[in-house]
């Protein structure tokens, strides 16, 4: 069984082995959509290729849709060279269930995968697919930094003003880039188009849509574009940047994953790590939960995508249904088992949920300490919504995620994950004595910054932006130490920028700092600290 075109002609030994197949024409599918183009998606990553890839093959298996996607690849070119291309753009999704069972599906909705390179030909082929009447919307999932233009002072960053010296298709930056696509658009009669943002991040499209203003402001005042461009990327009828909220893990490959279809007789199912250390194979492996909620904003139409469970809404409810996942019931139950399951040694987060104080730290976190101040959408059920976070989804022991994964970045995900909860609060004039795991966690960053695991063993730290300015304020402070000098800690703790508000002035910073130092006595104080605090 080859993953190929070629590979699939021979229908009947993929569906003997338990694989769902594309229900339509591929070939066709290509042509109409090079021709007609509706959807090109930056980031041909994980969940690219196990949610948006899976919505539009779900429209094109009922004929409710005639195009299918185009991948921009603008990170990592080897992905498209070495993954995508030698597999004919097919892709394997396998839903991993709580019950141990898996669903095999074989993906062909991407109709071609190009790189968003400007040293690349394919840069020339999508500058003309962003020129086509038909083309509806840009959609990406490049992460958070992808739409990053200025520092936390709010600077514009070098490699940004750099790009205000370069027309537009000499631009480097991946952000630069797609503005370039975009200006080639507005060329071609300012033809309307939605830019939407799938990143796991608050506010995604307005963050979207200031890097895309930042870019044609720098150009127009270098003289690079017209004040024209400037008018239409902030023209919402024209260019839209609608707020989503996305939700579905898709973690790295798993061995066991790879072996199991290695079993079913899959050749060449093994990932591969480029040298940009992007891990990617011919499969994704998905948990069966996911979300999808857009704002409705598409001034060139869209696909019928309500049809494939994707639900629309005004903005107003998607920054709801995002405050209540971010803010409450899924992603600060990540953070808190992310740190404290390296800290404690864990490599899977479904086993966290096994351990008691953990599975007790998670709860509180989201029924005891969210819920009282949850942001309810309305079109999803907060408490139904965290029951399946806690109940279903974290502790699926066949979901191979690892805290570690979860730790990246934890500098830029801790305002919104807890620093809402904590505002709401202050806010409510509910007293800060009922917080007991937030701070718990706060504290606990803090000692896994050190880089030192509960059993004094060096441990690696998750990549992050802010982690050498962090571990600068550390200096010096070390296992064992009963009396460390806290200046440090307490500037980080009074950093808004890392929390959303300043823990000093919120009354918190004293706690913290004291559940820091517990944490610092001796190899199993994080543990000891951990019980005594959720009793």
């Amino acid at each position: 069984m080859r993953l190929t075109d070629e590979g699939l002609k021979d229908r009947q030994v993929w569906l003997k082995q338990g694989y769902a197949l594309p229900e339509f024409d591929r070939e066709s599918l290509r042509q109409a959509t090079l021709k007609t183009p509706r959807w090109i998606h930056f980031g041909a990553g994980n969940l690219f290729r196990a949610f948006p890839m899976m919505l539009m093959q779900k429209l094109l298996n009922t004929g409710l849709a005639a195009e299918g996607l185009i991948a921009a690849e603008g990170y990592d070119d080897e992905i498209v060279d070495k993954m995508l291309k030698p597999h004919n753009e097919l892709n394997i999704l396998v839903t991993l269930k709580a019950s141990g069972s898996v669903e095999k599906t074989v993906i062909g909705s991407l109709a071609a995968a190009l790189k968003l390179n400007p040293d690349s030909s394919d840069f020339t082929v999508l500058s003309n697919l962003f020129q086509q009447s038909s083309l509806q919307m840009g959609s990406f999932t490049i992460t958070e930094k992808g739409y990053r233009v200025s520092d936390e002072n709010g600077e514009i960053l070098p490699e940004i003003i750099a790009e205000f010296n370069r027309q537009p298709q000499a631009a480097r930056s991946y952000i630069g880039r797609v503005a370039a696509l975009l200006y080639c658009r507005y060329q071609n009669g300012a033809l309307p188009i939605a830019m939407v943002s799938m990143d796991n991040c608050s506010h995604n499209g307005e963050k979207l849509k200031k890097a895309m203003v930042t870019l044609a402001e720098g150009w127009v005042r270098s003289g690079q574009v017209e004040p024209g461009f400037l008018d239409y990327v902030q023209d919402e009828q024209r260019v839209s940047f609608p707020w989503t909220m996305i939700d579905k893990i898709t973690p790295r490959p798993d061995p066991t994953i790879e072996e199991r279809l290695r079993q079913d007789g899959l050749e060449q199912a093994e990932p591969i790590i480029t040298s940009k250390h992007t891990y990617i194979a011919p499969f994704v492996n998905a948990e069966e939960c996911e979300y999808l909620v857009i704002e409705d904003r598409f001034p060139n139409g869209r696909p019928p995508l309500e049809k494939a469970g994707v639900m629309f809404a005004d903005r107003q409810t998607v920054e709801k249904v995002e405050r209540m996942k971010v803010s409450t019931c899924l992603n600060p139950v990540h953070t808190g088992l992310a740190v404290f399951g390296c800290l404690l040694g864990f490599t899977k987060i479904s086993d966290e949920m096994q351990d008691i104080d953990l599975n007790q730290l998670a709860n509180r976190i989201g029924r005891i300490e969210g819920l009282p101040v949850v942001t309810d959408p309305k079109i999803l059920s907060p408490r139904q919504f965290l029951d399946e976070v806690l109940t279903l989804r974290i502790p699926n022991p066949f979901m191979p995620d690892t805290p570690q994964r979860i730790a990246t970045d934890t500098s830029q995900k801790l305002g919104v994950r807890f620093g809402e909860t904590v505002k709401a609060y202050l806010n409510e004039g509910r007293p800060l004595s009922d917080l007991k795991a937030i701070p718990l966690v706060y504290a606990g960053w803090l000692r896994y910054l050190l880089g030192v695991d509960d059993q004094g063993q060096p441990m690696p730290i998750s990549p992050d932006p802010l982690l050498d300015q962090l571990r600068e304020h550390l200096a010096g402070i070390q296992l064992g130490q009963r009396d460390p000098q806290l200046d440090g800690v307490r500037s980080i703790l009074k950093n808004p920028t890392i929390f959303g508000l300043d823990l000093e002035i919120a009354g918190l910073a004293n706690r913290i700092e004291a559940l820091f130092v517990m944490m610092l006595q001796a190899p199993g104080a994080v543990r000891k600290v951990l019980y005594e605090q959720l009793q």
